[in-house]
């Protein structure tokens, strides 16, 4: 892909290819950084419709994409972790989000969101273990 280059990124377009079909993500990685970016790919759920609706225009590496809020970003980590079986990798990172963005989260939108896909439990462990940055 020369969008982003080989020698820099790692992308596997052949999982691309996969998720295409099943409606499901793949990962970029920046060979220099380590830093990873999730391409979640939109399905016809209530919830992925209502996030598809709700996503932001950003401008990375000079090219302009939509990214997910953070509320939505939150609720994925916390559903695929439930789906996973308990993954501390999804719990953490959704941790992480709340903890850097609480003072501008939709409470509102997350609670609703909360009911609807059962994440009570994974989203009370999140509020006890959180430390929002101040």
């Amino acid at each position: 892909m020369t969008v982003f280059p080989e020698d820099r990124f790692y992308i596997d377009e052949e999982a691309i290819k996969e998720v295409m079909k099943h409606e499901g993500m793949f990962n970029l990685i920046d060979t220099l950084s380590g830093d990873k970016v999730d391409f979640w790919i939109l399905t016809g759920t209530p919830f992925d419709l209502s996030r598809f609706s709700r996503r932001i225009q950003v401008s990375v590496l000079g090219m302009s994409m939509y990214i997910s809020t953070p509320e939505d970003t939150i609720l994925m980590k916390l559903n695929w972790s439930k789906l996973s079986g308990g993954s501390r990798k999804q719990s953490d990172d959704a941790l992480r989000v709340y903890e850097l963005q609480f003072r501008v989260l939709n409470m509102e939108y997350i609670n609703y969101w909360v009911i609807k896909l059962d994440l009570k439990r994974p989203w009370e462990d999140l509020l006890s273990n959180a430390e929002p940055l101040i």
